[in-house]
């Protein structure tokens, strides 16, 4: 175990996995595009967590510590992998800084990018103010400065919360669920209505999908902070100068449906990695057919993929939740460690 452990991304899955192997005694390289660590909770800036209730800047930020403080661990931020060859065991990694690093294996944490709303033009995002984003509703919360209305600076009296915007759309070519929309949809209307409690939350669903949260967050959002839930396909949203019209069918009882707002939030989904066309070139991996990071052998090796030695953790693979990945990431890491034993024995 001479030669580091390479993980790629430095978001909650590649600080796990960077923490189990040097808990253990195993160097890491770690290397980090952008110039700070935490991934999307940090650098998105988002609130509390599903379903723990932490803020993520203490959660994620308490990982971000450990990772850093660690002499096992060695951090490039601002920088990324321009060329990777060789074998397990014996991998050389081409950083962008002009530093190569001789790694034993590498472990894909490369997570995934926001859906862009402006992708789904019907729905009126970039064309009104008053429609964002959770990402940035969540920044409202975590900054401290509250919900407002971007417009005009207004508390917002009626919110709604579109659901499955740029996931299971084939028309947009996203088919799948992106797992964390519904949970922290319901999330963030309890928010609104802790500070807001004469603010109205509606959310708007095909069906509610909250994995394992349907007690914790669906009932509460409903029973504890009347959060109401409306079963729609929705057409349009437009404006009349002030509100925003969210205009549609409530498939429940079959009729159309037309409600002003004041803040309309689109719950984005999750795209695969925008550079995944050149990780998977530089590190001969394969693509799944949405284009997100593929595994192979699920059920024998944690995180395989297509290339020996090189393994995969969190979102990098398709959506999925915090906790998920943390967990992922460890699992990844001992796989990685797995790989290196054998290859000495091979030897």
């Amino acid at each position: 175990m001479n030669k580091p452990i390479l993980i790629v991304g430095g978001g909650p899955a590649g600080l796990s996995a960077a923490h189990s192997l040097a808990s253990i005694g195993q160097k890491v390289v770690l290397i980090e595009k952008e110039n700070i660590l935490g991934g999307a909770p940090i650098l998105s800036g988002y609130s509390k967590l599903v379903p723990s209730g932490e803020w993520a800047k203490d959660a994620i930020g308490s990982m971000v510590e450990r990772v850093e403080k660690n002499k096992l661990i060695t951090v490039h931020t601002s920088a990324s992998v321009k060329e990777f060859s060789g074998k397990p065991g014996n991998f050389k990694a081409a950083l962008s800084s002009g530093k190569n690093v001789s790694v034993s294996a590498t472990i894909l944490c490369t997570g995934f990018t926001h859906f862009d709303g402006v992708n789904k033009p019907e729905w009126g995002f970039g064309t009104y103010p008053d429609v964002v984003t959770t990402t940035q509703v969540e920044q409202m919360i975590s900054s401290g400065q509250g919900v407002r209305r971007p417009s005009n600076g207004d508390k917002p009296k009626r919110v709604a919360i579109l659901l499955c915007v740029g996931s299971r759309d084939r028309q947009i070519g996203r088919e799948w669920c992106s797992k964390i929309c519904c949970s922290v949809s319901a999330k963030m209307g309890m928010e609104i209505r802790e500070e807001l409690p004469d603010c109205h939350v509606y959310i708007y669903y095909m069906d509610i999908r909250t994995f394992g949260l349907y007690e914790e967050v669906y009932w509460k959002s409903q029973e504890e902070y009347k959060v109401k839930y409306i079963k729609a396909r929705i057409a349009e949203v437009t404006s009349d100068g002030d509100k925003i019209i969210v205009k549609g069918e409530d498939t429940l009882v079959k009729r159309p449906i037309t409600i002003p707002f004041d803040l309309v939030v689109h719950a984005i989904g999750m795209d695969p990695n925008v550079d995944n066309m050149l990780i998977s070139s530089i590190f001969g991996v394969d693509l799944h057919q949405w284009g997100f990071l593929d595994q192979e052998n699920m059920y024998g090796t944690a995180g395989a993929t297509s290339r020996a030695g090189v393994f995969v953790a969190g979102a990098a693979t398709g959506p999925e939740t915090i906790d998920d990945s943390i967990a992922q990431g460890s699992a990844a890491a001992m796989s990685a460690l797995a790989s290196i034993n054998t290859s000495i024995a091979a030897e």
